[in-house]
């Protein structure tokens, strides 16, 4: 009994965190390894869909990963010569799909008094761009010290994701909803449950795909960072990033930014992140918001670092004249595909 080994793994972060990292008993001081296992990145899960002997393109992977993200036991439910059409449809709205039910039982699962957690989530999904901590409070009238405990385990466990606005104060901090399968259930299964079959082929038809489809792809963008700074040249240098928006006064109007990376090299990057089944293509009317929004950005923060547009596409953007007058960089989606380098 002098040599005793004790392995604890599992999904709920929270609870081994309090139980035995944090323990004032007998277990503490006494851990000696912690191994925090995230999900797959998209080169990760590419690899992983290969081993399946699935050979589906890279965009076919990433409209997997926007609904399911990079959880394993999901993504072990792709079945081989079928699209992502077929196996979202399978998948997430066949009655037997693994995750046609998955939500509430994932939270009660790992989560006491789960209708807290569930709360939250919620009221996050209905605001994409992210949410303050008193605007939760004030929406879903939870305690502050059942709040604080509710957040910092939906945290822990990566349902939820905290970004500090760009010069703004750590109270200012904006709670955003990064888990992608609760924000997918939330905005198409949940609603269109009992729709027949084939239902996904006609739901990503429709205008509420573009923008749900817009914003997974801007969160999947920051969940590869790293990626995104390789491509930039910049893996050595120090960032911060986070969405950016303003909500206008007498002097200029709002504007909303997907992503800002804050370098500590003088430069900040403004990205625009679109999600397009084609090569996206910059008219008159797309360059001048791109330009607008950069000079709201300059005198809205008074910043006094250079400014560079940098695209996030899926496929390359056409490269014309509007193009060559507002973009300073893109990153294509091939570029999130690339394995993580240390």
């Amino acid at each position: 009994m002098d040599h005793i080994l004790l392995i604890a793994c599992g999904s709920a972060t929270s609870w081994i965190r309090k139980n035995l990292i944090n323990a004032r008993g007998g277990l503490y001081n006494r851990i000696t390894q912690r191994i925090k296992l995230m999900p797959f990145n998209l080169y990760e899960t590419e690899q992983f869909v290969q081993t399946l002997g699935t050979k589906l393109p890279q965009y076919q992977i990433l409209e997997l990963y926007m609904v399911m993200g990079g959880i394993p036991f999901y993504l072990k439910e792709i079945e081989k010569g079928k699209s992502a059409t077929q196996l979202i449809d399978e998948i997430c709205f066949s009655t037997q799909g693994l995750l046609y039910e998955e939500y509430a039982q994932l939270y009660h699962s790992l989560f006491k008094n789960a209708e807290y957690h569930i709360a939250i989530i919620e009221a996050l999904a209905a605001q994409p761009q992210g949410m303050t901590r008193v605007d939760l409070s004030t929406h879903t009238k939870i305690s502050e010290a059942t709040l604080s405990r509710t957040l910092e385990e939906l945290e822990e466990c990566d349902f939820i994701s905290i970004f500090q606005p760009f010069s703004k104060k750590k109270k200012e901090a904006i709670y955003k909803l990064t888990d992608l399968y609760s924000l997918f259930f939330l905005k198409f299964i949940k609603p269109n449950k009992g729709g027949g079959s084939h239902i996904w082929e006609q739901l990503s038809k429709q205008s509420t795909y573009a923008a749900w489809s817009g914003y997974a792809f801007e969160n999947i963008c920051m969940m590869h960072i790293n990626q995104i700074k390789a491509t930039l040249g910049i893996r050595g240098v120090y960032t911060k990033h986070s969405s950016w928006k303003f909500k206008g006064n007498d002097e200029l109007p709002g504007a909303q930014i997907d992503m800002i990376i804050d370098r500590a090299d003088q430069i900040i990057h403004l990205c625009e992140a679109k999600f397009t089944k084609e090569n996206f293509s910059i008219n008159n009317a797309y360059a001048a918001q791109l330009r607008l929004k950069k000079t709201i950005f300059k005198q809205a923060t008074k910043t006094k670092k250079a400014t560079f547009t940098t695209l996030l596409t899926t496929y390359p953007a056409l490269q014309n004249k509007y193009y060559l007058e507002e973009v300073d960089n893109e990153i294509t989606m091939d570029k999130l595909f690339k394995a993580e380098e240390f």
